[in-house]
């Protein structure tokens, strides 16, 4: 029975996929890296960290260090989404049918605690959001299951009680992982990805939510 919902942050609740790409392109091609739109995929999920890493293991460069490459990166994308960042298609109805089935929300997302905060004021759900948790702050990012299991625990609910709700194939690795029970919205160019084929119910856009769908689960 599903006690309370984790959402992923970015690429689900705000368009935010796009604004990574258009830094990470941007960055890295100034390190070296001939990084393309198409191969931005490869980390989707991933946390910051781990994305300088597998671009730097690929395409070693010796100035700027990863450290100073993944701050500044963090730093174009805060301000990209400050700017620019607009919250996915019916989000707040998604939300609604949640809060309509009493279920507890929460925020797990491989982004840093500071990015999470601006989206909620951008959004605008802070108040709707019980329980944030980064990825930042476990030893590991996705696609291992540490973010959700500690949101779990912070939620008091059991991981195997918990639906995630994830855009990204290594989101819902994650989630399953962790015996979550998850449902997958993947970007229409990554829809043939068969590792969401993992997932317990894949749909096309959050307008598919419904009351009865959480429900079943």
């Amino acid at each position: 029975m599903i006690q309370a919902v984790i959402f992923d942050m970015d690429g689900l609740l705000i368009d935010s996929e796009p604004l990574w790409k258009k830094a990470e392109i941007e960055l890295f091609s100034n390190v070296g890296v001939p990084l393309t739109l198409e191969m931005t995929n490869q980390t989707m999920g991933l946390r910051t960290d781990e994305v300088v890493e597998h671009w730097h293991k690929r395409y070693p460069w010796e100035s700027p260090t990863q450290k100073e490459v993944c701050e500044k990166l963090d730093e174009m994308v805060l301000e990209l989404v400050k700017k620019e960042g607009i919250a996915k298609d019916v989000v707040h109805e998604a939300i609604s049918v949640c809060e309509s089935a009493n279920l507890p929300m929460a925020i797990a997302s491989s982004s840093s605690l500071s990015m999470i905060n601006a989206v909620m004021d951008k959004l605008n759900i802070r108040d709707k959001i019980k329980v944030v948790h980064s990825a930042h702050d476990e030893d590991f990012g996705k696609p291992h299951p540490a973010v959700y299991i500690s949101t779990a625990q912070e939620l008091g609910v059991k991981p195997v009680n918990c639906l995630a709700f994830e855009d990204s194939a290594n989101g819902v690795i994650s989630a399953k992982a962790a015996k979550m029970k998850c449902i997958a919205i993947p970007e229409p160019d990554m829809i043939h990805d068969k590792r969401f084929l993992i997932a317990d119910i894949v749909i096309g856009s959050l307008n598919e939510l419904t009351t009865r769908m959480l429900e079943d689960l």
